[in-house]
């Protein structure tokens, strides 16, 4: 096997876990699913290596859900 062969499978292998949603360990997604998490999460890479990472909340969150009404 080429070396090239070995890193186009683990490329192709690499867009179907993001295609298919499994970028993330399942302990983060049960954190996530605990605290009913919306919002958006980002990921730089470069060379394999993570430079950054970050958060943005949803619009609408826990906290405003919990608010009395009147």
């Amino acid at each position: 096997m080429k070396c090239g062969d070995e890193e186009e499978r683990a490329f192709q292998e690499l867009r179907r876990a993001v295609r298919e949603a499994r970028v993330l360990s399942p302990a983060v997604i049960a954190l996530l699913e605990r605290v009913r998490f919306t919002g958006r999460l980002s990921v730089v890479v470069q060379n394999g290596k993570i430079l950054k990472s970050g958060y943005e909340e949803g619009y609408f969150t826990r906290r405003q859900d919990e608010r009395p009404v009147g």
